[in-house]
């Protein structure tokens, strides 16, 4: 049977379990049959409500918490995407035949994202599993050692969950002490004074862990040049944001002495060997003369930089393309080649976050960032960052870091 024949509407109908979907504002889409007659509602109390009129804390217990938990869960859903099995939770559920009488349910909730292509929640699955009747029965007529397991289990239950609050609001800790170590390592504002350059950092959205993306601008010695550089490093947290530090530095370094972009490749790959975590970095950095209009480039596994012509042409610099960083056992000279520009041409650099997305063809992101650069290729390079940056990334956040340089020339 394809999958054209297949009637998905009647499958999430006939699921065994209770389930329903929510929209992002936390509105009921859809539910199940199953999920209607063990909650005792109807079709039309449920579906098109926000959650909790349909399902409110109990307002006589003030210690109830059920509710206020599932909406940290699909919060916490909503922003990273990521799959949340809820710990056992007590629900007080008004009575539909008795207005003002509360049933004490328990329910075991598992939620989860539907996804967009773009990476965006776009629906919540929200899962239950009613084990009401099971607490009860051996509550009544089990021993009083069941009955004292049972409550130990809701304990430890109750327990975990808080054990998990802790561990996330931990990782969220991390996550921003990464970024301001990240934020404190970049440069805030280009280095060269007499060139209009503009400089975009985005952390990915609802990420635990900050990633290495990295970028950098120096003035070089000998003549009217600059070194305009992107990497990537691979990991997250606090140690993929200690790496990117010590490899940014290091190239700017290497940069202001060496002959060419190669050379300072070279160096830095060996650099690279030495230091714990820059396995696989890539990095991309060229040198742009602007006395002789030519721009000098080496790539070590990076996606290529974009050369815009005044006239819309689009000049993917991918010449001189080598592996990642510290690939080889032993290193062997980078690559580098020259294109010659115009007054009037853009350079932009990035990283692999502005054009990647899931189940895509790496072609398809090229070429819809040399899209949005043709189309606002007259701006100034401020006002074209911003929209590269509004048009590529997904409307819901970045589900990766992003690095964005763009160069007047």
């Amino acid at each position: 049977m394809t999958d054209a024949a297949i009637d998905y509407a009647a499958v999430f109908q006939g699921l065994p379990g209770m389930v329903a979907l929510l929209t992002p504002d936390l509105v009921y889409a859809d539910a199940n049959e199953e999920f209607l007659r063990m909650s005792g509602r109807t079709r039309e109390q449920v579906v098109g409500r926000f959650l909790f009129d349909v399902f409110p804390d109990n307002p006589n217990d003030p210690a109830a918490t059920g509710m206020r938990n599932l909406e940290i869960s699909l919060r916490r859903v909503l922003s990273t995407g990521e799959r949340d099995t809820m710990a056992l939770q007590r629900y007080d559920v008004e009575s539909t035949r008795c207005p003002g009488e509360w049933e004490q349910r328990y329910w075991s909730p598992v939620n989860a994202a539907v996804l967009d292509l773009d990476g965006k929640v776009v629906l919540l699955v929200h899962r239950v599993e009613e084990v009401t009747e099971l607490i009860r029965a051996r509550g009544t007529s089990g021993s009083g050692r069941t009955r004292v397991l049972e409550a130990e289990l809701y304990t430890r239950a109750r327990e975990l969950q808080e054990v998990n609050e802790r561990l996330r609001s931990a990782h969220a800790r991390e996550r921003e002490v990464a970024l301001a170590l990240q934020e404190a390592m970049l440069p805030t504002r280009r280095q060269s004074a007499s060139h209009q350059i503009a400089v975009r950092y985005r952390p990915a959205v609802g990420s635990l862990n900050v990633c290495g993306d990295w970028y950098d601008v120096v003035d070089l010695v000998r003549g009217n040049r600059i070194g305009v550089s992107v990497g990537d490093v691979v990991g997250h947290g606090l140690a993929a944001a200690g790496v990117m530090g010590q490899l940014r530095s290091a190239l700017s370094a290497t940069s202001r002495v060496a002959d060419g972009p190669a050379e300072a490749l070279n160096v830095l790959g060996r650099y690279a060997n030495v230091v714990d975590g820059a396995e696989s970095a890539t990095v991309v950095t060229t040198f742009v003369d602007f006395d002789r209009h030519t721009i000098t480039y080496s790539s070590a596994g990076h996606p290529p930089p974009v050369l815009v012509h005044p006239d819309g042409r689009v000049e993917f610099l991918d010449q001189a393309t080598d592996p990642p960083l510290d690939a080889r056992p032993d290193p062997m000279p980078r690559p580098q080649a020259e294109t010659m520009f115009s007054r009037g041409c853009t350079l932009v650099l990035y990283t692999d976050g502005l054009i990647e997305r899931r189940r895509e063809d790496i072609d398809t992101g090229l070429a819809r960032l040399a899209d949005s650069l043709v189309r606002h290729r007259n701006t100034d390079p401020e006002a074209l960052a911003d929209a590269v940056l509004l048009e590529l990334l997904p409307h819901g956040g970045a589900t990766d870091d992003t690095a964005l340089v763009i160069v007047r020339l």
